[in-house]
Parts: structure tokens; C-alpha cells; sequence
């Protein structure tokens, strides 16, 4: 969904004075915020009003210290303002061998994923709506096993990790754009099983090679099973990957 940037660009614009930042070029793929590079080593955002998802990213990106993500430099929470490392070279995992690609993925989520509480909101209070928000044929098994499903609140998720918010930063990677809640660690999945941007979901095998190997650094198997199929059910219209998903209890 398209949404109007405008007073989000001169929201940035205006906090990018006060703070005397020297801004490039804003990056035309953000599409849910203001976000441009300041020199070599920094990154400016500014989140659209709407996006509530990222509303804790600051507070996250302080957890996390470097760990695992980029650091961050400068906050305006009231604004939703961020100042943030600069991931450089920048490249993302899109391009690397899929089991490559994974393997540090697993690495990266296992140093983002803490026992954290407040101020971090608790994600299952959040996808009854969502789900009710955008129904697809997967819709009614998706409510089926939610309804029967406990979800954890223990663990502070990245809650969008894929290929394209993994970047390399010298010799090592770097996860950006978080979408924190305090959620089980297997929801973090999904939005792995189904990227990067040119892969479809339909790939049974690797799609399974993909779990195992999270299932193989600690996560519960039938956790990330029953996270895809919830996720997916909102996520996705593709009745292919909603097929797949419908069978991944199977």
C-alpha cells in the first residue's frame, strides 16, 4: 500500500536543520519513512506517522548495541526521528548461496534475540487485528490454530528479518529496519522463509532446509511452523505460497 510521504519528508527535513545534519540523496526504496544517508558514516530516518510497527526501533537498536544490528547514534522518539550507523559496503544477502545466506542469518538473529519486557510491546496483541485486517483462503486454518496456540512474550524479535535488512558493514553483517515485539523467537521466520525479493515461496525443499537450520540453533520446529502459517495468512496473497504454507503441518 502506497502511502503519502509528504509530511514525513518535511518532518525529516525540518529535524535535519536542527540537528545540522547535511543530508544526500533520500533512498528512493524507503517507502514507510524518510531515510537518507548523512556523509560516509550515518544514516537519517524519519518513520511515517502510520507505520506503528517500527514504532520501537530506537529503543531495539539501544538493546542491541552493535550487536547485531547497526548502532545507533541519536534518537527523537517523540518524532521518530533516528540517526544511525551506516552499514558500508552495504550489500545485502540476496545475492549469496541460499544455505550461505541463512547461516548468517541464524547468526545474526541469534545475537538480536534478548529476554526483554517493556518498553516493547507484546506482538500477539497485535495479530488478532491483523489477521481480521486482510483475510486470504489460509485465513480460517491460520485462525484455527491461533486460537489453540500459546504465544510466548519472552524474547525481543527483529520482526522483519529477511535478506534485503541483513547488509554487510566491513567484514561483517549488520541487521537495519526492525519491527520489535517481544514475541517468540520463531516469529521471526517467516519473513526469512519467503525472501529475498526475487524468490517466491513455493520451494518445499528449500523451504525446509531453511527451518532446519534454524530448528538446528535452538528454535522449536512446530513453533516456526504454526508463525509461518499465522504470518502468512495476512502477509501474502500468492495462492502458491498460501498453499505451501497450508501444508507445512503435513
Amino acid at each position: 500500500m502506497a502511502v503519502d510521504l509528504t509530511e514525513t519528508h518535511r518532518l525529516a527535513r525540518e529535524i535535519a536543520v536542527e540537528w545540522e545534519l547535511e543530508l544526500g540523496e533520500p533512498y528512493a526504496i524507503a517507502t514507510c519513512s524518510f531515510v537518507a544517508p548523512v556523509g560516509d558514516d550515518a544514516v537519517f530516518k524519519v518513520a511515517w506517522a502510520g507505520d506503528d510497527e517500527s514504532l520501537d526501533e530506537g529503543p531495539a537498536l539501544q538493546v542491541w548495541a552493535g550487536d547485531g544490528a547497526v548502532r545507533l547514534h541519536r534518537a527523537d522518539r517523540s518524532r521518530r526521528a533516528l540517526l544511525e550507523e551506516r552499514a558500508v559496503p552495504g550489500t545485502d544477502l540476496s545475492d549469496l548461496p541460499d544455505d550461505e545466506a541463512t547461516a548468517i542469518a541464524v547468526d545474526i538473529a541469534t545475537r538480536l534475540w534478548r529476554r526483554e519486557g517493556a518498553p516493547f510491546r507484546r506482538v500477539a496483541n497485535e495479530v488478532p487485528r491483523w489477521l481480521a485486517n486482510h483475510t486470504t483462503s489460509l485465513t480460517p486454518y491460520a485462525q484455527e490454530l491461533w486460537n489453540a496456540f500459546e504465544p510466548g512474550h519472552d524474547w525481543l524479535v527483529h520482526g522483519d528479518l529477511h535478506h534485503h535488512n541483513i547488509l554487510r558493514h566491513g567484514s561483517r553483517y549488520v541487521a537495519i529496519d526492525p519491527k520489535p515485539y517481544l514475541s517468540d523467537r520463531e516469529y521471526d521466520l517467516f519473513s526469512w522463509l519467503r525472501n529475498p525479493l526475487s524468490y517466491r515461496m513455493t520451494d518445499r525443499e528449500r523451504t525446509e532446509r531453511r527451518i532446519a537450520a534454524f530448528v538446528a540453533a535452538g528454535l522449536d520446529d512446530r513453533r516456526i511452523r504454526i508463525w509461518a502459517i499465522v504470518r502468512g495468512a495476512y502477509l501474502t496473497d500468492d495462492p502458491e505460497e498460501l498453499a505451501l504454507l497450508g501444508e507445512l503441518l503435513s
